[in-house]
């Protein structure tokens, strides 16, 4: 186990540095850094969608899944990260007390 721990940091290492080995002190062409910008924000979104609708080895929507698009409708809107985060916490405990999964 611990071996594979080892391994994948030596991995992640070694991608890590290829990059800035590989330009050296040549800037990005602008069409590449637009794209590395916004790979952050596909990375977190499938993150969120994956947990939000992962139930094991199944898609399930339930209760988590209703609370992640409430504080993802309040964030679209422009509210408050907090205000988002305390809507989706009581919008999923309001359903897993009604009984939805």
């Amino acid at each position: 186990m611990w071996a594979l721990v080892v391994l994948c940091a030596l991995g992640t290492a070694l991608i890590r540095g290829v990059g800035p080995a590989a330009t050296g002190d040549r800037a990005l062409p602008a069409p590449v850094v637009r794209v590395v910008v916004l790979l952050s924000a596909a990375l977190l979104a499938a993150l969120v969608v994956t947990t939000a609708l992962a139930d094991g080895d199944r898609l399930a929507v339930g209760a988590d899944t209703a609370g992640v698009a409430v504080a993802g409708l309040l964030l679209w809107r422009r509210a408050p990260v907090l205000l988002a985060v305390l809507a989706a916490v009581v919008v999923t405990a309001g359903l897993r007390a009604a009984g939805v999964p």
